[in-house]
């Protein structure tokens, strides 16, 4: 992102996040819209994650950039399977979305460290799709009411267990409306 001297990238990058969850909380936008007007604005503004993450803004700040980059490239591979003319180009948008995913992850795990696991939980949560069913775990930080994730990834969910932040049992996810919502 372009920085330019005065302004919070952080602030500005959130703003226009903020301002998109409200759209889409109010039924103005799609999710699908949602994620490609997310993207549009990555793009647009040239943003790129932090190579050296040293707080918890700026893990956060990735996990996002990683999530968005993640879901955009999903609905391209989807739609280049629906013609499918292109196997070879679905499977490269796939292995982006594993790419960006992992990289998603590993931001989360940051994120969680900086804060040294302290008021942090995770949890499985109830949702529609039968393939996340019992794999999709929400985390939640008690001091960043503002902040949730979610994964489905095995070695995450180990590390969070082996810190003693997982609770067993299923709950509703924060933000059920959206994770519920096909795009």
């Amino acid at each position: 992102m372009k920085y330019i001297p005065g302004e919070n990238i952080f602030d500005k990058f959130f703003q226009q996040r903020q301002s998109l969850i409200q759209q889409f909380k109010k039924g103005d936008i799609t999710k699908k819209e949602y994620i490609e007007e997310s993207y549009g604005y990555i793009q647009r503004m040239k943003i790129k994650p932090f190579k050296r993450v040293d707080n918890f803004n700026k893990a956060i700040f990735n996990y996002q950039y990683y999530n968005m980059m993640a879901k955009y490239c999903y609905l391209q591979g989807k739609e280049i399977k629906k013609y499918d003319k292109h196997p070879e180009m679905h499977k490269e948008y796939l292995d982006k979305v594993n790419y960006y995913y992992h990289k998603k992850d590993q931001s989360t795990l940051k994120a969680i460290e900086l804060l040294d696991f302290f008021d942090v939980e995770a949890y499985y949560i109830k949702v529609t799709s039968t393939n996340l069913k019992e794999s999709l775990f929400e985390i939640i930080f008690k001091d960043y009411e503002q902040v949730v994730l979610h994964s489905k990834s095995q070695w995450l969910l180990d590390r969070l267990k082996e810190e003693g932040v997982f609770k067993e049992g299923i709950r509703k996810s924060l933000i059920e409306n959206y994770i519920n919502e096909k795009y």
